[in-house]
């Protein structure tokens, strides 16, 4: 947080496999978190009940076709390279008026071919929120192995994301995330920003926001549920998706059959804060991609040591705090600088450390005066973060995000923080504590909701998770004692089960989805697979 912000999931299409190599995915992420406000779990009605509100979203017929919108539509063509057929989803925009407005959400599906042994439908979350999920059967369903043959693999767009009705607040960026910069007044400039943030919302889609929220999507998947014709659904969420599920498990008790975690949101600090208390994972992973950049001095020129990496790290803020840095058409400032480099770190592989030590590289190039044309990652992900084409990504995720919770309405509550924060971490402090939208937002129609006290579920966490760090997994195997938690060691990974590559992590998974049995015991699994 894919996610954040998704902070998990990347602003592209088609799910943590493609955040690999895109340096925008960290601030996409999950911005992810937890929600601590009381509310009785709502109760489940047995669909097609004569006095079901919702019968006739449940009984609706889905009319299955390509996924391929157009010639240029890449996401499309894998889905039907793969076989899957794509169909719209009626939900109710706001549930207390089933028989008023109306909004679709898309998904797609891969078939069982396994009939005779078929367990049922898995649904996939890949994160954000405001990650799109349809283009993820595909690579989920390899990953599987030879157990998918026996599921119906589903991917869905939640409500106002990617294929779904639109949420698009006409934003010039795809994240309000930003640094606070080095002093008050540039604090002062981002309280302006979140606040012209939310007027653009309110403005734009102001009749649509109050509806777009965690449990009006867990709503939506139980009535892509019943028009699957599942009497239960498994479930496969990333990141914020860990979070959508638990919340999901909770509205509609009895509802799920097997339940995947992968980098885990706990309830209690779901907010839209979701980034507080990452900065130590990240500065633990900014120190693990400056080792490995310092291998590769001959290839980027940033030093041979870790120290020599992270002094041209503190020379690029520094620069960028003077003065913008002028990379190709984009100014990249002491706002922007530090999230492209947060960016960078949720990742751990070659593909996404190349991106960040390239960006790097630009960074100090422009430092230095000289003309630079960003590599194509940088170029990526200044797009994302500096122009409107990601506009609905960062929108959706935002009213998610305000729609779910309250955030802290002074200024000085964030300023507060941010000093604080500043005196550990001068470069994500600001980051993680700074000022957003939220702040600007209309309060929540709903209380978060308190989510169930067990689950029998499969936790997956790395220990270096900069994103949903590994607490957050502790925290919810503690509330959930019938579930039992897989921990991938020494790898500074958000997402990893059919992402990362370890055998350990994707078989114990791929066990569970087949048998239906969880692990006797907890399990730590060893990094398998080298930088």
């Amino acid at each position: 947080m894919t996610d954040s912000p998704s902070l998990s999931s990347a602003p592209a299409p088609g799910g943590p496999r493609r955040l690999v190599s895109r340096a925008a995915a960290g601030a996409a992420l999950l911005l992810a978190g937890a929600l601590t406000v009381s509310v009785s779990p709502a109760a489940a009605e047995p669909e097609g009940a004569p006095t079901d509100p919702l019968a006739r979203y449940h009984r609706q017929h889905l009319d299955w076709k390509s996924c391929v919108l157009g010639p240029d539509d890449e996401t499309g063509k894998e889905l039907q390279k793969a076989g899957a057929r794509c169909a719209d989803v009626t939900v109710p925009l706001n549930y207390a008026e089933p028989n008023g407005r109306t909004i679709t959400v898309a998904v797609s599906r891969i078939r069982a071919t396994d009939t005779d042994r078929r367990v049922g439908a898995l649904l996939l979350n890949g994160g954000g929120p405001g990650g799109q999920t349809i283009g993820d059967p595909p690579w989920v369903r390899t990953s599987m192995k030879q157990v998918g043959e026996r599921y119906d693999v589903v991917g869905v767009d939640p409500r106002f994301v990617g294929r779904s009705t639109p949420l698009d607040c006409h934003w010039p960026t795809g994240s309000f995330i930003r640094g606070a910069g080095k002093d008050r007044s540039g604090f002062d400039r981002m309280v302006a920003q979140a606040k012209d943030l939310a007027d653009r919302c309110r403005t734009a889609q102001g009749d649509v926001l109050p509806y777009a929220t965690t449990r009006n999507t867990a709503r939506d998947l139980d009535v892509v549920r019943a028009a699957l014709g599942e009497r239960k659904i498994s479930y496969l969420g990333y990141s914020y998706g860990t979070y959508l599920g638990q919340v999901y498990a909770t509205m509609f008790p009895g509802r799920t059959d097997r339940v995947v975690l992968d980098g885990l949101v706990a309830p209690d600090r779901y907010n839209p804060r979701l980034l507080r208390g990452t900065e130590r994972a990240n500065r633990r992973a900014l120190r693990g991609w400056a080792d490995w950049a310092a291998a590769r001095d001959a290839a980027y020129g940033l030093g041979r040591t870790r120290a020599e990496v992270l002094a041209v790290v503190d020379g690029v803020q520094a620069a960028a705090g003077r003065t913008p840095l002028l990379i190709g058409d984009h100014r990249v400032d002491e706002h922007v600088l530090p999230v492209v480099l947060f960016s960078g770190l949720s990742q751990d592989n070659d593909a996404a450390y190349a991106d960040l030590a390239q960006a790097v590289r630009d960074m100090r190039r422009a430092a230095d005066g000289r003309p630079v044309t960003p590599s194509p990652g940088f170029a990526a992900t200044l797009a994302f973060l500096l122009d409107g084409s990601a506009s609905a990504y960062g929108s959706a995720q935002t009213a998610i995000l305000c729609g779910d919770a309250s955030a802290p309405r002074s200024p000085e509550v964030y300023w507060r923080d941010i000093e604080r924060a500043r005196a550990q971490d001068r470069l994500f402090g600001p980051v993680t504590q700074n000022i957003g939208p939220c702040a600007f937002w209309d309060p929540p129609r709903e209380r978060p909701t308190k989510v169930r006290d067990d689950l029998p579920a499969l936790l997956v966490n790395a220990t270096g998770d900069p994103r949903t760090v590994h607490a957050n997994a502790l925290s919810v195997r503690r509330m959930w004692p019938s579930s039992r938690l897989v921990t991938l060691r020494e790898a500074d990974q958000h997402a990893v089960y059919g992402v990362f590559g370890s055998a350990c992590v994707d078989t114990t998974v791929n066990t569970y989805l087949a048998t239906g049995h969880l692990p006797s015991t907890d399990i730590t699994c060893d990094r398998a697979s080298g930088r």
